[in-house]
């Protein structure tokens, strides 16, 4: 009888023992040729595998479970098109600087170069983005690699990392003794801003007169939420969440300036970015949204972000929580912002504006129902803790963005920096693995449903209970009524519209969930409450709304100043 030492392992079962080893609880999957002897081997080691319908929703599910968890999310995947189609969360995490390891099946390493099944140079294609795209040298090699990315995967700025696996690898084997655990990768070192910095961002701070904070999803990353919270109630400085800085300071907080947003980024003269990039969801920091002469406090982990689209005035390199304590130790005790300021006076007066516009869109009685209408049903039954918002859609997203309040950190997850659509799916499932005791409610257009709709299977299948809210307005930013639809030739209809008044709905009721169709606040409110008492199902609600029909699409969040060309 062969002892502990002298028994053999196949490659599947050292990639099992590997991840386990590192403390993976769970992985994202589809199997098929030549990586069902790993998911097999993964489920053997106690390790929980989700089996996805698409390898897209999957990877955006890992990439979330990284986002949540501060480790990176793990994903299998066979070769060729399965890699392809995971390419999508790959690049999704590399955007928005999440971690995330993709492991590709792969054809055997001594048929390469002859047509082999679902042969692709997966390597290569991956490279682009990831932080490593490799190979093991050998099946020995397999934890020692896997150990390497996922370091790589949290170390510095998070990314995605892809391992490749031949074929010949997983069905190969080694003896106990070939095999070497590394143990549990170390979290990341941790560093502090040059101090020097740190005064000079201090003296640029006492100097403001409309001073901004501005709370990115680093902020939320990085698990910054004590410390930023010591920073506002010190200083008084009003906030911007951006859409997954929200919950790292409450959205009830009486500083935040979310509904005063263009306002607030307008006037500002010192903004402190903490975890946030200057990209296309704050304009580039480009007038005329940002003031030409606001100067920048930047928080960040990578060095190549700082002075990116605008002149950072102090760059403050290292971990945003620790930079965050030495900006807190370097002010003078005695500091805050005036709650009396003008310019807080200013803002203030415009929430109250902007608050009262918006309660007057909710008490429209049109039928079909507004975007503001159907929110409004939705927001007043929803908890205020121990929630999770998922939110996905063009219009939906947007205009959600400004009416749920989110009150916890990492508990907002939404189409990032990549506006990536049919993610919802995949985060909620994701966010509902992370948060067992949470209330997973996602709240997703038609058309961004219809990219991940079968993924309501899945979690089914995996008995993870959520909301799926689906803003049904028959079209892509904008559809069509059914008697405009129908009285339109095929040739004539809107490149936006989709098929009217589709029951999407009934996709839950024919895989063991519970669906509902509504059109009225009245059948809304009971849907919301019905779906609220049970925490055993997955509910989705088909909420038809305007459609919208031929309006001109306008999108006047991107707007910024155009150079000449």
């Amino acid at each position: 009888m062969p002892t502990e030492i002298t028994k053999t392992y196949s490659g599947a079962e050292v990639v099992a023992k590997a991840l386990k080893d590192q403390g993976v609880d769970v992985v994202f999957g589809i199997v098929g040729i030549p990586v069902v002897e790993v998911a097999e081997a993964i489920i053997s080691e106690g390790i929980k595998f989700i089996g996805f319908r698409n390898e897209q929703s999957l990877s955006y599910a890992a990439g979330a479970y990284g986002f949540l968890s501060g480790r990176p999310g793990v994903c299998l995947v066979v070769s060729g098109p399965g890699v392809v189609h995971a390419l999508a969360g790959l690049v999704n995490a590399q955007a928005n600087c999440w971690p995330l390891l993709l492991i590709g099946g792969s054809s055997d390493t001594y048929q390469q170069g002859m047509g082999a099944f679902q042969e692709l140079d997966q390597i290569t294609l991956c490279k682009p983005y990831s932080k490593i795209s490799t190979r093991p040298s050998s099946i020995s090699q397999i934890p020692n690699v896997i150990d390497k990315a996922i370091k790589t995967s949290i170390y510095g700025r998070p990314g995605p990392v892809y391992i490749d696996l031949p074929a010949n690898f997983i069905q190969g084997s080694i003896t106990y003794e070939s095999m070497n655990l590394p143990g549990r990768a170390t979290d990341s070192p941790k560093s502090l801003a040059d101090p020097r910095c740190v005064e000079e961002a201090v003296r640029l701070l006492l100097s403001a007169k409309k001073p901004l904070i501005i709370i990115g999803k680093g902020a939320a990353y990085s698990c910054a939420e004590k410390e930023i919270n010591e920073l506002i109630k010190k200083t008084r400085i009003p906030f911007l969440p951006t859409p997954m800085g929200k919950g790292v300071v409450s959205d009830s907080h009486p500083l935040c300036v979310s509904a005063a947003r263009s306002k607030a980024i307008a006037n500002a003269d010192v903004i402190i970015l903490l975890g946030a990039r200057l990209n296309w969801i704050l304009h580039f920091g480009a007038p005329p949204k940002f003031s030409k002469d606001v100067k920048f406090i930047q928080v960040d982990i990578l060095p190549e972000e700082h002075n990116n689209n605008r002149c950072i005035h102090v760059a403050l390199l290292g971990h945003l929580p620790l930079v965050v304590s030495q900006l807190l130790s370097c002010l003078p005790s005695s500091f805050n912002h005036p709650s009396t300021s003008d310019y807080i006076q200013s803002l203030r007066q415009k929430i109250d504006e902007n608050v009262a516009s918006t309660n007057e869109k909710f008490k429209d009685d049109t039928i079909p129902m507004s975007y503001h209408r159907a929110f409004w049903e939705i927001k007043k039954r929803l908890p205020q803790k121990d929630i999770v918002f998922v939110s996905e859609g063009a219009n939906t997203m947007d205009i959600a963005r400004s009416i749920f309040d989110v009150h916890e950190p990492r508990c907002r997850l939404d189409a990032g920096t990549l506006a990536t659509m049919g993610v919802g799916l995949g985060f909620a499932i994701a966010a509902k693995v992370y948060y067992p005791s949470k209330r997973v409610v996602a709240i997703v257009g038609d058309s961004a449903f219809g990219f991940s709709a079968m993924e309501i299977e899945t979690a089914v299948r995996a008995h993870l209970p959520m909301i799926i809210i689906i803003i049904n307005n028959n079209g892509i930013y904008h559809g069509l009524d059914i008697e405009s639809y129908n009285a339109t030739s095929l040739n004539a209809l809107p490149s936006t519209a989709l098929l009217p008044d589709v029951r999407y709905d009934l996709i839950a009721d024919a895989t063991g969930g519970k669906g509902y169709f509504v059109r009225t606040p009245q059948e809304l409110d009971d849907a919301m409450e019905e779906a609220l008492k049970d925490n055993e199902k997955v509910t989705v609600i088909n909420v038809m709304i305007q459609p919208g029909g031929r309006k001109k699409l306008e999108f006047a969040w991107m707007e910024t100043t155009k150079p000449k060309l």
